[in-house]
């Protein structure tokens, strides 16, 4: 007998429209939207969804938030945050972005910077996994490139924000890929050649637009280009450790101890200019690891409230024909995504729901699980709440909403998976 889904509750979602007026209604009204700042914005979400549903105790809610701001992709997100805060510190701290910077100048031509970025993005969040890693790792790189170059700040970030979505969405290790195949059923190969197929033109697209993009900063720039190798060196072994497959915790932390090591080495700073500047680069990281908290909490009362539910089952109701149930899981993933600013997560609560929908309408679960990865990282990494763009304008001290303009690739996804649906694009028949 077929289990009843909840029907859910639509002011659960709540929160979720406060965050938004608060945080986008603000800053288009005052066309800055550093006037409400993001924690505060979701602090009163949180308030907000703590009130509702007043006849459970607010003990039993608090509990409920603490279970959901402690949850461990939570707690590891925020570590990650903070190693990454480090070693980018320390690793600006010892000359090691001005030599990069010097020396990619020195090798390619400047209107070819940005889209290697780009690509360099995607060969190490494909190897390491994770878009959150890669994206931090890369960023003081382009800020420095942008400043030398005069490129706009937003474009370079927005170029290095889609490389690393690029392997979220691929990598063989994402959490993401993982959570998308077992879910639907199929195998991590299968799922990889489905998802390649769908996602490439989207990527050599991308790599046109930044190229043109930048073609005016030819010659540009002038003078001898002076670096340093070794300190260098920090970053390519970041690189080589990403592409063997390295677990970013180890990685970071390694690549935070070595950028130290040649720091005091070369008279950048002793060992407690060592400690400090890996302080500060954390200190730097601190509002980002406490706002993954409070949006954790927040989500998890707003799943609890019947939120998720009442999307689930919304979306459902308006499937009538097999392309139809195929945007549906689209759609259906995509507003989880939206509302729990996670591509994990929502690839796990939506999964379920969209493999019953795949089996009522023979859609073979390779292109499920695809199209599942895909919509949820195109919007991951366009929604200016999520952790990839809030890491990113941190680093680079910019606006989240500057950089959205420049989001190419995460766009470009998500065109040409609905381009997919539309022509019907692998076709498979159903194992």
């Amino acid at each position: 007998m077929t289990k009843e889904p909840k029907k859910g509750n639509a002011l659960a979602l709540l929160p979720i429209g406060i965050f938004l007026i608060l945080f986008l209604g603000t800053g288009i009204a005052t066309q800055d939207f550093y006037r409400m700042p993001v924690l505060v914005a979701f602090l009163i979400a949180a308030t907000v969804a703590l009130l509702l549903n007043p006849k459970e105790k607010m003990q039993t809610k608090l509990e409920i938030f603490c279970k959901g701001a402690g949850e461990s992709n939570i707690i590891l997100m925020c570590m990650i945050f903070l190693l990454a805060g480090a070693f980018s510190n320390v690793a600006k701290s010892m000359g090691a972005v001005e030599s990069t910077v010097q020396l990619s100048l020195s090798i390619l031509p400047t209107h070819l910077l940005v889209a290697g970025l780009f690509i360099i993005a995607c060969f190490i969040s494909i190897s390491m996994g994770t878009s959150v890693g890669t994206i931090t790792a890369l960023t003081p790189i382009g800020l420095g490139i942008a400043q030398e170059t005069g490129m706009p700040i937003a474009l370079v970030i927005g170029a290095i924000i889609g490389g690393g979505m690029f392997g979220d969405n691929l990598s063989m290790i994402s959490d993401t890929t993982i959570a998308a195949v077992r879910t639907q059923g199929c195998e991590l190969k299968d799922k990889f050649k489905t998802n390649f197929l769908i996602v490439l033109p989207a990527a050599i697209i991308t790599i046109i637009i930044l190229t043109i993009l930048t073609s005016k900063y030819q010659g540009s720039m002038k003078g001898v280009y002076t670096y340093s190798f070794i300190q260098v060196v920090p970053y390519i072994a970041v690189l080589v450790g990403a592409l063997v497959g390295v677990n970013v915790f180890v990685l970071l932390a390694g690549g935070t101890v070595f950028a130290g090591l040649i720091g005091m080495f070369n008279g950048s700073f002793d060992f407690f200019g060592f400690m400090q500047a890996a302080g500060d680069g954390m200190m730097g990281m601190e509002d980002l690891a406490m706002l993954s908290i409070v949006i954790g909490g927040t989500l998890a009362l707003i799943k609890h409230n019947g939120g998720i539910d009442f999307l689930l089952n919304s979306i459902k109701k308006c499937i009538r024909s097999k392309k139809g149930a195929e945007f549906g899981i689209a759609a259906l993933v995509s507003v989880v995504d939206l509302c729990t600013a996670n591509n994990t997560i929502a690839i796990v609560m939506a999964g379920p729901l969209a493999k019953d929908i795949a089996e009522e309408y023979d859609i073979d679960p390779r292109r499920t699980a695809s199209l599942l990865d895909i919509f949820s990282s195109c919007w991951q990494g366009m929604i200016p709440y999520g952790a990839q763009i809030l890491a990113a304008a941190g680093l680079a001290a910019v606006s989240p909403m500057e950089l959205l303009p420049y989001i190419y690739y995460p766009m470009l996804m998500g065109i040409c998976g609905l381009l997919a649906i539309a022509f019907g694009f692998p076709n498979f028949k159903r194992k």
